[in-house]
């Protein structure tokens, strides 16, 4: 998916929540990092991943939704093959 498609899809999924009670982060395996996640405690419920056209994609996604609040960190993920929201 393109920048301009994961925007849209999370924020239509995000819509009329704050972005500080959600968590953002890239990954090449996000079946495994759903599960770390949860083993980590967190709540993963409302889970949802989205699969990028390349790396740049999925960073700068992540990073516009860390700068507008939302929990998570930039630098891991493996290629940063899907971003991820819960």
């Amino acid at each position: 998916m393109s920048y301009d498609d994961i925007i849209y899809a999370i924020d239509r999924k995000i819509s009329g929540s704050s972005y500080s009670s959600w968590t953002i982060g890239v990954t090449d395996d996000p079946y495994k990092r759903r599960d770390e996640h949860e083993n980590d405690g967190e709540d993963v419920t409302h889970w949802t991943h989205y699969p990028t056209d390349n790396e740049d994609v999925g960073r700068n996604v992540e990073k516009h939704y860390i700068n507008l609040g939302m929990k998570g960190g930039t630098g891991g993920g493996g290629n940063a093959g899907y971003v991820y929201v819960f």
